[in-house]
């Protein structure tokens, strides 16, 4: 046995990517344990991970948002966001927030989100005379929504891996992500007040003029309102809903700059690559869930829950704590894809909702994403800002707090999310 935590050291120390090396390390455990004969039937497990319809969605949704982000649609985002908020106190703050609702149904990621954002947000709050840490923060912070409001990659994740239904899962995401973006809101506003910054009568010479910015944000607003009416009114699947936004893409990426023939390539390449990273992790993980079921973990797991008396709320506020300090330190793709075969059977069988759960540990990673000492996205933002990462981190506790206050009243009140699904007829059982 002393073999395994030998070649893991060495693996790690070497630099040797996440997948690759819980797959050797998987491997080696089977041949050490004395169970190599099941090693034949690696193949079709990894198969068997991978050929979930739910998946196929993920690519298309990449493609879409690769689509938009070379088509130039931030600036008109932003223009329409700054004429709806940008005349009250901390107005830009507020046209960060709501630019990070929009961007969330086109991207899905918050990573995306955080570098799309950090570029222009930064400095123009910086030169109007915010604190630029403070303008980091908010943007790191904001870009948290894009993983909550649909469409969310890491809930497709969830569903194929769980089971749940992934329409079901965007339906139950909107309303915790509109009211993570109102929280963000009033926080920003009471910030302002107290700090004085910009905004409010008197200063409302750059804002835009609502109906013309509205009219050119247009085709990029209805890219979300098009994935999430053809899926909660039962007129795709989600699969099907994928494919539809990239047509849409295609169509208001010709309304903006226009798209050449190496942007879509570009963009395709990179749907590629990144699909194919989240794919290998996927099979990494399938076989160590194989491994798990083979040296009875998640049984053994079960017997320990239930000795400690964890079950339902107490139980969802113990994965709360272990998926907050995996979102510091992992990425969400790989904390999902480790943690849920252990930990999601459980709380299924407890009786706690599939679609209740996959909002709250989804919820749960992103609160990660800007949590110290390595929330990837404060570090995109500190990279690509070159802003101190600790004085970054310190200046967003403020917005870690109140997001971790919203994840609380997920746990405790499971309607928020269920609301919306139940409404349009979705299983929430």
């Amino acid at each position: 046995m002393w073999i395994i935590p030998i070649v893991f050291i060495v693996l790690l120390i070497s630099g040797t990517a996440f997948a690759y090396l819980m797959g050797a390390v998987s491997v080696v455990t089977f041949i050490a344990v004395d169970k190599a004969q099941f090693l034949s039937i690696l193949p079709q497990r990894i198969f068997a991970q991978l050929d979930v319809f739910a998946f196929m969605a993920m690519p298309l949704f990449i493609l879409t948002a690769e689509i938009m982000s070379r088509a130039g649609v931030t600036r008109s985002l932003i223009d329409f966001a700054m004429s709806t908020v940008g005349r009250f106190k901390g107005g830009l703050g507020h046209v960060n927030i709501l630019t990070s609702v929009f961007f969330a149904g086109i991207s899905g990621s918050a990573i995306a989100d955080s570098a799309a954002l950090s570029r222009t947000f930064v400095p123009e709050m910086k030169e109007r005379g915010y604190d630029p840490y403070y303008a980091g923060a908010i943007t790191a912070a904001s870009s948290m929504i894009g993983p909550i409001i649909p469409p969310s990659i890491i809930m497709i994740i969830y569903g194929g891996l769980t089971g749940a239904s992934v329409a079901a899962l965007f339906a139950a995401g909107i309303i915790p992500g509109l009211l993570l973006a109102v929280s963000l809101i009033v926080l920003n506003s009471i910030i302002a007040h107290v700090k004085g910054h910009p905004g409010g009568a008197g200063d409302n010479a750059d804002i835009p003029k609502f109906f013309p910015s509205l009219l050119n944000a247009l085709p990029a607003l209805c890219l979300p309102v098009v994935i999430l009416g053809s899926l909660v009114f039962g007129l795709a699947t989600p699969t099907e809903g994928s494919a539809i936004a990239v047509l849409v893409a295609l169509g208001a990426g010709q309304f903006y700059n226009g798209l050449s023939f190496r942007m879509i390539y570009d963009a395709m390449e990179a749907t590629a690559r990144m699909t194919g990273t989240i794919f290998i992790i996927l099979a990494a993980i399938s076989v160590l869930g194989y491994l798990a079921g083979q040296m009875g973990w998640s049984s053994a797991l079960a017997g320990w829950v239930e000795s400690f008396g964890l079950t339902g709320t107490k139980y969802l506020f113990f994965l709360v704590a272990i998926f907050l300090i995996a979102g510091m330190f992992m990425d969400t793709p790989v904390a999902l894809t480790l943690l849920i075969p252990l930990f999601a059977p459980q709380a299924l069988e407890q009786g706690i909702s599939p679609i209740h759960l996959g909002v709250v540990l989804c919820f749960n990673l992103c609160v990660g994403l800007i949590t110290p000492p390595l929330g990837k996205c404060l570090v995109v933002v500190s990279a690509l800002t070159k802003l101190n990462y600790w004085r970054l981190a310190y200046a967003v506790l403020p917005f870690i707090l109140v997001q971790i206050t919203l994840l609380m009243a997920l746990v405790y009140w499971p309607s928020i999310s269920l609301f919306i699904p139940s409404l349009f007829g979705f299983s929430v059982k």
